[in-house]
């Protein structure tokens, strides 16, 4: 290899514009080939198992090709499809990379958190056929956690390839979450956004963003190319929010998505944790929530797959072809079936479902509103908008992601207002409940920042609040009997020595023992004692006294007057600072 190539490759040592601008690319390149890969395999997947065998055509969004509904011509199979696709999905993910089950972002968040941004480079693969027959299945679960999962994996290979540090590999983790989501869903700048805001519940990774902008912004463009600019779901011509008293019926709608979401969380983990708890093998699991799902399937059809094509009918206001009966049954029922799906440990992603249910809240909630006209706009197609902003960017504590993502999604930015409402609200009402619990609160609550908060820690707090103050004293005349009999009943790691008031020197532990294992006890204590001093101030932080101890090979410093360095006021050791700094970690 030529140097000058050999020099471009070496990330790990670039400087930060080369390594990000060069990682970012690539991670793009790779979440936008991952997501015509992916997309393409799913759409196989449902025109043979779905379409073939099952004789159901799903009605699809303006932006995949605006298909409508023709009915289902062997309702009966469905549930023998949805649980040979189960079984099947089950038997490629416990076999090859149990870690594929279940909802990809949540994994990938974990392995944000807990795992170095460590993940297996089969994961993309097994995700990417796993999901596609789920889903081409008839399993109720979306596209997110796949291409979250494809990507970050991508994007985890990457910096093992170029050699990059734990916390740099984290970020591209973190970015491959992000550009997957936004290069699938055609919404490049929410899922930037989403890259650093998905980790936690209150807080932002903010070191993602400016990469994910990038990242996105060239897994769109490729994965654009091929599937077309069109956005996912078109909306017409959506009424601007031009009504002050319209902020009633939105902070309702807030409230209602809240609470819808509370149930969405709590439902999935329930049948998760359901499933878990059954003493039968993990690959039949799949197969049985398959099942399930394709018995509501034979009465339902409208919860099996995405979905999408029934939320563009409830964003047209066709209930014609989306009664408003049927919208609040897709609305409940699409929550048990993506429970039933996902949380019998089949592959797929909670986030299309999360819209869905949202859109059909707020469908439901604008048809029982619309006879109160003074605050509720004309319009259904706003409340469906709002709606999937608000209830999944409420439970999965992504607001300012979803509201974007949305947007971009629908090609609609006049709701921007009303959805701020709605969606903190939302945010609010879902309290500590969630739908990505590999989350965690804020930065210093992850494994991945504890290193910087204890150091943090330490540089804020001073040695006066952590030294002893009460220092067992000898004088130079003692023995070092007399100092072992001190350390032993003080329990300390040294003592200091001092005549007349002034600091001499110090007897460490080790020192004693070792004149005590040579028969030495009667040796003076001005003979072995350290007087070569590293000493540290009341003023000075921990972490700089802490950096002393483990330059100069010690365990303990004398903690002195800066005025005067032969007064002694007390003691500084290496196992107190470090209970201090674990403690930080731990906590």
């Amino acid at each position: 290899m030529k140097p000058e190539v050999r020099n471009f490759c070496d990330l790990a040592h670039a400087g930060y514009t080369r390594k990000w601008v060069t990682l970012s690319v690539l991670i793009g390149i790779a979440a936008g080939l991952g997501s015509i890969v992916f997309y393409w395999s799913l759409t196989a997947a449902t025109q043979l198992l779905l379409g073939s065998v099952a004789g159901y055509a799903p009605p699809m969004p303006i932006g995949e090709g605006a298909t409508v509904f023709t009915g289902v011509t062997r309702p009966w199979v469905l549930p023998f499809l949805t649980a040979a696709g189960g079984l099947l999905s089950g038997l490629i993910i416990y076999r090859f990379a149990p870690e594929a089950e279940g909802h990809g972002t949540d994994a990938a968040i974990d392995a944000f958190h807990n795992k170095g941004g460590v993940i297996r480079r089969r994961v993309p693969v097994v995700k990417t056929v796993a999901s596609a027959i789920t889903i081409g299945s008839g399993g109720s679960a979306g596209r997110e956690g796949p291409t979250a999962q494809i990507a970050a994996g991508t994007a985890s290979a990457l910096a093992d390839l170029f050699h990059l540090s734990e916390s740099d590999r984290r970020i591209a983790v973190a970015v491959g979450i992000g550009a997957g989501i936004g290069s699938i869903f055609k919404a490049p700048l929410g899922g930037a956004i989403l890259s650093m805001e998905v980790l936690y519940r209150r807080d932002f990774e903010y070191e993602a963003l400016l990469p994910s902008f990038i990242a996105s912004v060239v897994g769109y463009s490729i994965f654009a190319s091929w599937s077309g600019w069109a956005p996912v779901f078109g909306s017409g011509i959506v009424p601007p929010f031009s009504r002050a008293p319209e902020i009633i019926s939105y902070a309702i709608l807030g409230v209602v998505c809240g609470l819808a979401g509370i149930g969405y969380g709590r439902s999935f983990y329930y049948l998760r944790d359901l499933f878990k708890s059954a003493g039968i093998p993990n690959w039949i699991k799949p197969a049985i929530g398959g099942l399930m799902v394709g018995v509501i399937g034979v009465f339902l059809p409208q919860v099996l797959g995405t979905s999408y094509g029934w939320l563009q009918f409830a964003i047209n206001g066709d209930f014609i072809a989306l009664p408003v009966t049927i919208m609040l049954a897709v609305a409940v029922l699409k929550i048990l079936t993506t429970g039933l799906t996902i949380g019998s440990g089949g592959s797929g992603g909670v986030f299309a479902p999360g819209l869905v249910i949202g859109g059909m809240t707020g469908g439901v909630l604008w048809n029982l509103l619309h006879s109160y006209p003074a605050i509720t706009p004309n319009s259904p197609s706003t409340f469906v908008i709002v709606g999937m902003m608000a209830l999944f960017g409420g439970i999965a504590k992504v607001p300012l992601a979803v509201i974007i993502m949305v947007s971009e999604m629908t090609m609609d930015y006049t709701l921007l207002i009303p959805s701020m409402l709605a969606c903190s609200i939302a945010y609010f009402v879902t309290g500590d409940n969630y739908i990505y619990e590999k989350q965690v609160n804020v930065r210093a609550e992850s494994p991945a920042h504890r290193h910087e908060y204890s150091v943090m820690l330490l540089k804020a707090l001073k040695v006066k609040e952590a030294m002893v103050s009460n220092v067992p004293i000898i004088s130079s005349q003692s023995t070092m009997d007399e100092a072992a009999n001190h350390l032993k009943r003080y329990d300390v790691q040294a003592v200091a020595v001092v005549d007349g008031g002034m600091l001499l020197g110090i007897v460490a532990k080790l020192d004693a023992v070792r004149c005590i294992y040579q028969d030495r006890p009667q040796a003076s204590v001005k003979d072995i004692m350290s007087t070569k001093l590293v000493v540290t101030h009341p003023d000075e932080s921990l972490f700089d006294a802490m950096s002393k101890m483990i330059v100069n090979h010690i365990s303990q410093l004398p903690v002195v007057e800066r005025n005067n360095p032969d007064q002694l006021l007390g003691l500084l050791a290496l196992d107190d600072v470090t209970i201090i700094q674990c403690t930080a970690k731990a906590s």
